[in-house]
């Protein structure tokens, strides 16, 4: 019988976590999810992390940690490495890297530093994440103050969607931003996920 594995995410990831485990056949990997709020918090992360980690650690053979750095300096690591072993996480600093890929990231961020990048969860949900938080449905004139020094929005879909490619196009017109479109489907967190269940499998 397979090691049992839960996967810790945010939840801005179910839904692609949910996809691969159905694709790979993963039965073994359980998924919990963190609210994809905190991203707007990075600060909460750890501690919510560190919960999850203690309240299931004696449960499972290992735990997935699918969080980048994800703006929390560090902490992450930090509560990953006093929780003791069997812990690891995504490699990179946000999802961003790991969708395109660390290289194609540093390409991207090269040509343009002033992008502001989509993921599929967030051109689905760009107004409950983006636009509310901001408050620039109800003044209009935070856009500039957000996005006024931004060039483009890169959409980084992990599916080829024709809805959500029109809802980022769409995100990047209220945003007064040029548009691009990379696909790059699950990217590293598909092969890192895939890693880790080949070294479960021999160790």
């Amino acid at each position: 019988m397979a090691e049992q594995v839960l996967v810790i995410a945010c939840g801005a990831l179910a839904q692609e976590i949910t996809e691969l485990k159905r694709t790979h056949g993963w039965d073994h990997l359980h998924l919990t999810c963190i609210d994809a709020k905190l991203h707007h918090r990075p600060g909460l992360i750890p501690e919510r992390l560190r919960e999850k980690i203690r309240r299931n650690k004696a449960r499972y053979d290992r735990i997935y940690v699918a969080y980048a750095d994800c703006g929390t300096r560090g902490e992450i690591d930090r509560v990953i490495e006093e929780e003791g072993g069997g812990i690891e996480r995504l490699p990179g600093v946000h999802c961003y890297q790991f969708f395109a890929g660390s290289e194609r990231f540093a390409s991207l961020a090269d040509a343009e530093p002033g992008t502001f990048y989509l993921t599929d969860f967030l051109a689905q949900h760009f107004d409950r994440f983006v636009i509310e938080p901001l408050k620039i449905d109800t003044h209009p004139q935070l856009r500039d103050e957000y996005f006024g020094n931004y060039r483009r929005v890169v959409f980084l879909s992990q599916t080829q969607d024709p809805a959500l490619l029109q809802a980022a196009q769409k995100a990047a017109e209220r945003l007064q931003l040029d548009f691009e479109h990379v696909h790059c489907g699950y990217g590293e967190l598909e092969s890192s996920l895939r890693d880790m269940v080949k070294r479960q499998a021999v160790g």
